[in-house]
């Protein structure tokens, strides 16, 4: 098994698929509407490099990556895109491949899905296929808020497809809601915090829209306009109130917030996505895919075309690669730390490190953005929707 810093660590594995059936206004990922005839060609270069990591990572010159191929997989994550619009035979020949590749003792097998494509015969096959949890990108509870920001589905089909998902046996389901949709009030997202509640998934993220150049909704409000209901958003300071809210109600309904975005039921917390946090080794397959080793990091090139090509021709077309050096790797552990409401403990980060960070923390407690406790320092617990301001203090 893997080892981290005297550790036995396990490995996670993340598939992606960048397929949609429409692009969302707001979305800044590296997706695309595809004729299904490509899903097919597209899984077959997955798998190919799956079975064939260990030689096309050696070809890549990607040396640190066998380190963490050794480890036994225990979490999959298959993401996008929207990965449920493929056939469930794709699907399973992507965790077979997997499960004939690493050594598996898996715990969680994660499926993103959009509710508009949740089927009984689809959700029971995924379920004999391994699949345990299914994240749904429910966003919001109003149709009027899905149709302006291009969601395919709307509020009925979330209430069908979670008796389906239950009925073929999948209980641990996650819902995603976003803060800052197109024509949100405060009342519409009390009513979809409520609705949300009421379903009872065992997981939730809470995610506030990001305003960028990589989205069209994101351009268009930069600029002042109009279009994709650009001049009908709530503003920052109300994305921050819709937050606080979502942190009021979904505790008092039994989750447990345990890290920035997320919160869980009693034993539920993703623990695929732990690992991102807890800057544990994972392996990425797919175009876009991100892996990380421990002492490196590493993406394939986003275009699923070319993704497909240069498997073909057995070479892994990585685009990015970097080697983390220490100083990235505190900052990683400070940052990605303390996303998790537990903290992190600062003595054994200044041990690991060789650093003290007293002089840093300092002043932020002082402010009232950190908290101490002894030797763990986590974010102050009303400070959390404008954590940044912390980060960016912390980690320069």
């Amino acid at each position: 098994m893997l080892e981290f810093d005297g550790q036995a660590m396990n490995l996670g594995v993340y598939v992606q698929v960048p397929f949609c059936q429409t692009k969302c206004t707001y979305c800044n990922f590296h997706t695309g509407v595809v004729s299904s005839a490509r899903f097919a060609p597209y899984v077959d270069a997955v798998c190919r490099e799956i079975r064939e990591h260990r030689a096309l990572y050696a070809a890549a010159g990607l040396h640190s990556a066998p380190l963490a191929a050794a480890g036994t997989v225990d979490t999959i994550y298959i993401g996008g895109g929207t990965p449920s619009l493929l056939a469930a035979e794709l699907l399973r020949r992507m965790l077979d491949a997997i499960r004939e590749s690493f050594a598996c003792q898996l715990a969680e097998v994660t499926l993103e899905a959009d509710p508009e494509t949740v089927e009984s015969p689809k959700a029971v096959a995924w379920r004999a296929a391994g699949i345990d949890r299914v994240s749904f990108g429910v966003q919001s509870f109003v149709d009027k808020e899905l149709a302006a920001s291009g969601r395919m589905h709307r509020r009925e089909d979330i209430y069908r497809a979670v008796p389906i998902l239950r009925g073929a046996g999948i209980e641990n389901i996650s819902f995603d809601l976003i803060a800052g949709l197109p024509h949100q009030t405060a009342e519409s997202w009390r009513r979809s915090l409520s609705e949300l509640v009421q379903l009872e998934p065992k997981h939730v993220s809470i995610y506030l829209l990001e305003i960028d150049e990589g989205s069209r909704l994101g351009r268009e409000a930069l600029r002042g306009g109009k279009r994709y209901s650009a001049a009908n958003m709530p503003s920052e300071d109300e994305m921050a109130d819709f937050y606080e809210m979502a942190q009021a109600e979904l505790g008092a309904a039994g989750y447990a917030h345990y890290e920035i975005s997320n919160w869980a039921k009693p034993g539920f917390a993703s623990r695929h996505n732990l690992k991102y946090w807890r800057r544990e080794p994972y392996l990425g397959f797919g175009a876009a895919a991100h892996s990380f080793s421990g002492s490196e990091r590493w993406a394939n090139a986003p275009d699923s075309a070319h993704y497909a090509a240069a498997l073909q021709a057995s070479r892994l077309p990585v685009d990015q690669r970097e080697a983390v050096s220490a100083e990235q790797a505190l900052d990683e552990e400070l940052f990605l730390g303390l996303r998790q409401l537990a903290g992190v403990d600062l003595s054994h980060i200044e041990r690991q490190y060789g650093v003290s960070l007293t002089s840093r923390v300092a002043p932020l407690a002082k402010r009232g953005l950190l908290q101490q406790e002894g030797s763990v320092i986590r974010l102050a617990p009303g400070r959390l929707s404008v954590s940044n301001e912390a980060f960016v203090e912390l980690l320069r």
